[in-house]
C-alpha cells in the first residue's frame, strides 16, 4: 500500500488554526518514514490526530500505530533543548501539548539537512513564517535580522541556554550552510 497516495486527506474537526495548520504538515509527510521523521512517537501522534481531526480515517490511525521511536539520540541534548525553549516561548492560549507537539516537530527538522521548510515538508519560508507566528509570536517577532529560520531557532536555543550561538545539528549538510555561517569559516 502505497500511502502518498491512498490517504484521505485531513480534514480539522474545529475552526481553530491549529488543525489547518498541523495538516499542512502532515499531508506531504503521510508515508511511515516521513511521519516517524516528524519525531513524535505514535501515541503523541494519534493523540494530536484526534484532538483536530475526529474521527480520525482508518489510513491515518494505521500509519501512527506503527511508528517507530524517534530516532534523535546522538542529538538528545539539542531536541530536548529546543523543546524545551520553544515550550516556554509557546502562545499561553494554545493547548499545552499542541504547544509540545510542535515543538518537537520543529527540534526534530532541525536535525535534517535542508531549508526548515523541506525539512517540514511545507511549501516556503512563508509556511515556516505563518507556522512559527502562530505557535511562537514573541519569538518569530525577534527574528529582525531575517535569518533562514533553522539558524535563527538554533541560534535562539542556544542564547537561552547562556552558549554561543552555532548551527542545528542538520546545518552542515544544507546548500546554504556556505551563506549561512560564512562568519564561522572566518575565525
Amino acid at each position: 500500500m502505497t500511502m502518498e497516495t491512498s490517504l484521505t486527506p485531513l480534514q480539522p474537526s474545529h475552526a481553530r488554526p491549529e488543525g489547518a495548520i498541523f495538516a499542512a504538515l502532515f499531508v506531504p509527510n503521510a508515508t511511515p518514514e516521513r511521519a516517524a521523521r516528524l519525531g513524535l512517537s505514535g501515541a503523541a501522534f494519534a493523540e494530536l490526530l484526534r484532538r483536530h481531526f475526529a474521527p480520525v480515517p482508518a489510513e491515518w490511525r494505521a500509519l501512527v500505530a506503527d511508528l517507530p521511536t524517534p530516532a534523535w539520540a546522538a542529538h538528545a541534548t539539542f531536541v530536548v533543548e529546543m523543546r524545551e525553549m520553544l515550550r516556554r516561548r509557546a502562545d499561553p492560549i494554545l493547548h499545552p501539548t499542541d504547544a509540545a507537539d510542535m515543538a518537537t516537530i520543529l527540534a526534530t527538522a532541525c536535525l535534517r539537512p535542508d531549508h526548515l521548510w523541506r525539512d517540514l515538508g511545507l511549501s516556503g519560508r512563508d509556511d515556516v513564517t505563518a507556522l512559527l507566528t502562530h505557535f511562537f509570536p514573541a519569538l518569530a517577532a525577534e527574528n529582525t535580522l531575517n535569518l533562514r529560520w533553522k539558524r535563527f531557532l538554533a541560534e535562539a536555543c542556544a542564547s537561552a541556554y547562556g552558549r554561543a550561538p552555532a548551527p542545528a545539528p542538520g546545518c552542515p549538510g544544507c546548500e546554504a550552510y556556505g551563506e549561512c555561517y560564512a562568519h564561522l569559516r572566518q575565525r
